[in-house]
Order: structure tokens, then C-alpha cells, then sequence
């Protein structure tokens, strides 16, 4: 990725509903990936989870937070799947890395 770029970090808190998560989950990667915009995607959980997503622009963020069905996953997301969440948006302006990154 060619700096600056934008990253927006959703961190959470999950509750027991489970509810159809996962596949909502896989669709959202899935969906991002096709807007314009989109650079990349990573994500952890254990005791809360994170992910981090990639985008060229503020543009390219807002026009993917009111995609439609981002925000069917939104609502259902604060109904059911999550008890806490926290959305940043931050410009990268600097960025670097160490070995090779491994995927699984």
C-alpha cells in the first residue's frame, strides 16, 4: 500500500448470539473487497476482536459505511452480536514491516 492511506480500526465486544455471525462476517470481507476503493483487511479476536481495513480515501470509507448491505450487517450487529464496539478512523501516513507475513 502506497502511503497515506486510510485505516479504520472496528474494535469489539461480542455476546453469546451466534445468529448467522460467521457467514455475515465472510460477506462483509467478502463485499469490501469489491468496493473501490479498498486496499485490505486484517482481523484478530480473542478476548475482544479487532479488524482493520484499508482504503484509499474518506470517500471510499463513507461510500462503504452506507453500502446497503453494510448497514442491514450494522444494525444486526448492534442488535445481536455485539455489546460494545468502537469504530477509528485514522491516515496512515508512515508504515513499515518485518519478515513475511504468513497466511492461514
Amino acid at each position: 500500500m502506497q502511503e497515506p492511506y486510510y485505516a479504520v480500526i472496528f474494535t469489539s465486544q461480542r455476546t453469546d448470539v451466534e445468529d448467522g455471525y460467521g457467514e455475515m462476517a465472510q460477506k462483509m470481507v467478502d463485499l469490501a473487497k469489491e468496493q473501490p476503493g479498498f486496499l485490505g483487511i486484517e482481523s484478530a479476536r480473542e478476548t475482544i476482536g479487532i479488524t482493520v481495513s484499508y482504503w484509499e480515501d474518506k470517500e471510499a470509507i463513507t461510500t462503504w459505511k452506507k453500502q446497503t448491505d453494510h448497514l442491514f450487517a450494522q444494525q444486526k450487529g448492534r442488535k445481536d452480536w455485539y455489546s460494545w464496539y468502537s469504530v477509528r478512523i485514522c491516515l496512515v501516513e508512515r508504515a513499515y514491516e518485518f519478515g513475511e507475513k504468513k497466511e492461514k
